[in-house]
């Protein structure tokens, strides 16, 4: 059984996690601050970790940092702050998901889900489909017949072996491009835009290459 620890100092989220978690099959552990967290992290385990950042005693930053010292446990971030700055730092800090307060529980259990499945071993030479083509990374070929450039295989491939998982600007012009380039947004567009017109069934309104504005871009399956 999946066990999930939340760690919220807002006992009505807390009380509304357990109940929606439980009802569907989860172990729950809960903290209210970030050394309880921290402590039940290290003793018992948890499959994936909900966390706010505005904790009583510590930035969820640091509590991210604290566990990424030892584990990949997936992390969803659990937060009223919407500004990209904050999003951007707990993403580069080690989170693997970022959901805004108010949130609506359907979509937080989809991205629990999500990252659940991104967990598990996966195929290293995945065949996926993007609108009406099917992409083979092990042999580079796209049916029907399309043609990538290396960057645009690369970048694509960085996304797919990632599905669901949101991936920062900063990280993807560091894999990608290099780390002379991380601040090259203007990069990313482009080659986004690239791929969604040569993939995507309708680049205007993207079904799997998705941009999550002022963060990263995700792969949806």
């Amino acid at each position: 059984m999946t066990r999930i620890l939340v760690v919220d100092d807002e006992p009505q989220i807390v009380r509304a996690l357990r109940i929606n978690l439980k009802a569907r099959g989860y172990e729950v552990d809960t903290a209210r601050d970030g050394a309880s967290a921290l402590h039940l992290a290290a003793h018992h385990h948890p499959d994936l970790v909900v966390l706010d950042l505005g904790l009583p005693d510590m930035e969820g930053t640091e509590v991210i940092g604290g566990l990424r010292g030892w584990t990949t446990v997936p992390i969803i971030v659990l937060s009223g702050r919407a500004d990209s700055t904050d999003k951007v730092a707990a993403l580069d800090a080690g989170a693997d998901d970022y959901v805004t307060k108010p949130f609506g529980v359907d979509e937080l259990l989809a991205r629990i889900r999500a990252v659940a499945r991104r967990a598990q071993p996966v195929d290293a030479s995945p065949t996926v489909r993007i609108g009406s083509h099917v992409v083979d990374l092990s042999e580079r070929s796209v049916t029907p017949d399309v043609r990538l450039t290396p960057t645009e295989w690369q970048l694509l491939e960085h996304l797919v072996r990632h599905p669901g998982k949101l991936i920062t600007q900063r990280d993807l012009l560091h894999d990608v491009w290099g780390p002379q380039y991380q601040t090259e947004t203007n990069y990313l567009r482009q080659y986004m835009a690239r791929l969604r017109r040569k993939l995507e069934t309708d680049p205007a309104r993207p079904q799997h290459l998705i941009t999550e504005p002022g963060m990263g871009y995700r792969f949806r399956p």
